[in-house]
């Protein structure tokens, strides 16, 4: 899959001054006209539960894998997304929070868990092939966290802001608001301007160096994208005389190698070598730029008078890495509390 070059991807781009024809803008105005877009406040604010179910194709690799999944969701503190891959032999995933508990299952160990986000499927939490392995760890920067690391909090704490950040993403092109579970700020950034229309540009922040900018498209009132950045983790050597990798994951920084030593060279000579590309690999990841992180939010329909996105895409430096289509939105069903519990 790759990602549709629209009017939209000039808007970020474009969306540098903070003022409209010298006029400041209330950030709160476009939320509001983005809320009565979606169906007015007063609708969205008596939504208390939602679920959803739908299915997601991911890229892993060269392989792009089918998912199918369910969301629930007791507004504003308990979400719970469950997964299951058909053509894989392997249980169900799920991954959430409820309050500050995350909810996690299969449990991955801590050092393993930051970076990973509950609008997505949960496993492999930080290292699937569109990410770096090494992504989120403790006092790392969180590949889906925003600017900077959150190296203050513990691994566990770290795991459910990712994942609390992951539900601000995907509840933003849903509610154009945010909740107390993860409270958000919000500040003008710019009007975006494209071929096919104009867009209003929000910077949004919260805890954790979460921080991203929020598209609307000035037309429709209706979310577009939110896109934010992340300092390069993932260096792809090139090393001459071996095959070229048959997969780079998107946002990676390709090095081009020195040819390493001949077959019959010292220990030595090896370890040095060794050295070398490590310090390649240092010196690319200093020298790169951060690199873009996309969703994009689509294919609005009516819901019990609210219009909800069915398809949604991700993308890393350009490049698709899934795109998830809803099949159906419940509002405002009966939810059975276990399904928050955290599963034994």
């Amino acid at each position: 899959m790759r990602v549709r070059r629209g009017c939209f991807l000039v808007v970020v781009l474009a969306a540098t001054s903070y003022s409209v024809h010298g006029q400041t803008v209330d950030p709160a105005t476009v939320l509001a006209a983005t809320r009565e877009a979606l169906g007015g406040d007063t609708r969205l604010s008596a939504i208390k539960t939602f679920t959803a179910t739908g299915r997601t194709r991911q890229v892993r690799g060269n392989n792009l894998v089918p998912i199918e999944f369910e969301i629930t969701c007791e507004l504003p503190d308990r979400f719970v997304r469950r997964d299951e891959v058909p053509a894989q032999d392997t249980d169900p995933t799920t991954l959430g929070f409820n309050g500050d508990t995350l909810i996690q299952f299969p449990p991955t160990p801590p050092a393993e868990t930051a970076g990973g986000r509950a609008g997505g499927p949960p496993a492999p939490p930080a290292g699937r092939a569109a990410q770096p392995s090494n992504a989120g760890r403790a006092g790392q920067p969180s590949p889906e966290g925003g600017r900077g690391g959150t190296s203050l909090l513990t691994p566990v704490q770290q795991r459910v802001a990712s994942v609390k950040q992951d539900f601000v993403r995907l509840t933003l092109g849903m509610f154009a608001s945010s909740f107390p579970s993860y409270p958000l700020t919000f500040r003008y950034a710019g009007l975006g301007e494209a071929p096919e229309g104009q867009a209003d540009v929000l910077e949004v922040a919260g805890s954790a160096n979460f921080s991203a900018r929020f598209i609307v498209q000035r037309a429709t009132h209706l979310p577009v994208m939110l896109i934010w950045q992340v300092p390069a983790t993932t260096v792809v050597v090139r090393v001459p005389g071996q095959p070229p990798p048959t997969v780079v994951p998107p946002g990676a920084v390709l090095v081009d190698a020195p040819a390493p030593p001949a077959g019959g060279a010292s220990q030595e000579d090896r370890t040095q070598y060794a050295a070398t590309i490590a310090t390649l690999r240092r010196q690319a990841l200093a020298q790169a730029k951060p690199v873009d992180y996309r969703i994009y939010y689509g294919d609005f329909r009516e819901v019990n008078g609210v219009k909800w996105p069915f398809r949604i895409k991700r993308a890393i430096a350009g490049e698709t890495i899934e795109e998830t289509t809803f099949d159906r939105f419940q509002i405002n069903p009966k939810i059975d509390p276990r399904k928050f519990e955290v599963p034994k």
